[in-house]
């Protein structure tokens, strides 16, 4: 009779055994939960995606630059790589066609004949270069700021997850009026998933943007080297003209 006076209360104090695994904790979520980290899997997934493009295209970028210094330093004549370009493949070939449409204009219009006038075509080329390099790094920097705002949000929104879930396990232990580590464990892993999510997200993002920020500046400062060495070009064939 004793012995089932005990099992009585053993199972009277029991809970049902809970999945501990990623799946069943996101399972034992809640609507909210569930959006939260849905929300933030996808950020994350989205984010390596956006890393893995901005690696190829730097890449591309830096080969690309390389390739054309070297073309642009070999040539015999910048009219002939102009005739060679029919159409700007990178930022730094945008850069010298703009250059050398705004040459080729003033010359064809006899601009170059005066000092005065040679003098204002190389402001005028100048602040062509500048407005295009400007413009092309705008479209380098593309989803720069998708990234500095998943580091610094996805946290955030991890967080409110986990004091979500922590608000969803303490009404649930309230109303299993058990407090034993059973009750309480799963719903805190449930809470802090949706912050170890948010960091998955958060962390790269982070990393990859301090990478790419040092890369494209470095590309865009080559980008004013070269527009500085087109200048230089430039002038020294007004005045060999």
């Amino acid at each position: 009779m004793e012995p089932q006076i005990v099992d009585s209360v053993k199972l009277a104090g029991s809970v049902a055994p809970i999945d501990m695994s990623l799946f069943g904790l996101f399972g034992h979520a809640d609507m909210v939960g569930k959006a939260i980290m849905i929300s933030l899997m996808v950020i994350s997934v989205f984010t390596w995606a956006l890393i893995f493009d901005k690696i190829s295209k730097i890449s591309r970028l830096k080969n690309r630059a390389m390739f054309f210094e070297e073309r642009f330093w070999s040539t015999g004549s910048l009219d002939m790589l102009f005739e060679k370009i029919k159409r700007p493949g990178d930022p730094m070939q945008a850069v010298f066609v703009a250059g050398m449409k705004e040459w080729r204009s003033a010359n064809d219009k006899g601009l170059l004949t005066t000092p005065q006038g040679r003098a204002s075509i190389l402001d005028r080329i100048d602040r062509v270069l500048q407005v295009t390099i400007g413009r092309e790094m705008a479209l380098v920097e593309t989803w720069m700021t998708f990234l500095a705002s998943v580091s610094s949000v996805a946290p955030f929104i991890g967080l409110f997850g986990t004091v979500w879930g922590i608000m969803h396990a303490f009404i649930g232990i309230a109303q299993a009026q058990n407090t034993s580590l059973a009750v309480v464990a799963p719903g805190i892993a449930e809470a802090l998933l949706a912050t170890a999510i948010g960091l998955v997200a958060a962390i790269p993002a982070t990393a990859a943007y301090n990478k790419f920020s040092t890369e494209i500046g470095r590309y865009g400062a080559r980008l004013e080297n070269f527009a500085n060495d087109l200048m230089a070009t430039l002038s020294r064939n007004m005045e060999e003209s």
